[in-house]
């Protein structure tokens, strides 16, 4: 003959409820539990098989039941169910919390970051459905590394020849990838794509007009770029400083550099590259452009 009547749930396993005998001497009051009940009303306790009042008979302080008049004597003669709280407890099944079992208070409840999260600070995401961690350093948009240099003083240079520019003053170099002692060279360590700018300002110490002037981009030790004035070819505004300024989008691989050079030819007397403490007008610097 089929079932008849609800079917038998399967699927879920019930826990045992919690239960504790005493045995009564006539004087003690206070006995300890097992489990702390949140109320009088979870437990059922018996005294000589005689169900006692939950509001006036005992009392609960965490573990600590304590009855209104010591229980008579007897072995065993004291028992509590806890009505509400099981034995053990019940894991769902991988896959069965959804977004229904969740309200707000699972992000609302929790203590704010109020600072920039660590590079090392995870996150979770949906990785084509599959959730996954993920540091922060792969999601944070940043325009570094980056750096701004300039020099602090005036230097003499060869005439006719590219000659590299120590940038010595560091306005900021943000991952500390900008050598301004030795090398003179910017290489960020990140790949990617980067503005790269410059200026110099030059002048000829003799006061004599000058022939040529560029500014130089080289990258891993060869110019990559440059922008010239050929005063011979051209006498518009022909005279004995030059200001010049280059930028260009520089694609980096991680072991790439990038250094400025400077090119001033004369007839006579010796090319200076202007600097200044403060405020210098010769500088070279660059920053990682977010999204390329």
């Amino acid at each position: 003959m089929a079932y008849v009547g609800t079917p038998i749930d399967t699927t879920n396993q019930f826990q045992s409820l919690v239960g504790k005998r005493f045995s009564g001497d006539a004087s003690t009051t206070a006995f300890t539990l097992d489990v702390a009940p949140t109320s009088t009303l979870d437990i059922e306790v018996f005294v000589e098989n005689v169900r006692q009042d939950p509001n006036s008979a005992y009392s609960l302080s965490g573990t600590t039941l304590t009855f209104a008049a010591a229980p008579p004597s007897g072995t065993n003669n004291i028992y509590v169910v806890h009505q509400a709280k099981a034995v053990g407890t019940i894991s769902p099944a991988a896959g069965t919390v959804n977004a229904d079992s969740f309200d707000n208070t699972v992000i609302s409840g929790h203590t704010a970051l109020a600072a920039t999260p660590d590079d090392t600070d995870e996150f979770l995401i949906s990785d084509a459905g599959t959730i996954k961690r993920i540091d922060y350093s792969y999601i944070k948009a940043s325009n570094t590394p980056a750096f701004h240099a300039f020099k602090s003083g005036n230097t003499n240079i060869s005439s006719g020849s590219d000659v590299k520019i120590g940038f010595d003053t560091e306005l900021f170099d943000s991952d500390s990838k900008y050598d301004n002692s030795t090398n003179y060279r910017f290489t960020p360590g990140v790949a990617g794509k980067y503005l790269v700018y410059g200026q110099v300002n030059a002048s000829n110490s003799s006061g004599e007009e000058y022939q040529y002037g560029a500014i130089l981009l080289y990258k891993n030790g060869s110019e990559l770029s440059r922008n010239a004035i050929d005063f011979n070819n051209n006498s518009a505004g022909k005279g004995n400083q030059i200001v010049q300024a280059i930028s260009m989008i520089v694609d980096f691989d991680t072991d790439d550099y990038v250094e400025m050079y400077v090119k001033a030819s004369v007839g006579s007397g010796t090319p200076n590259i202007a600097g200044d403490s403060s405020a210098s007008p010769t500088f070279f610097g660059a920053y990682k452009i977010i999204g390329a």
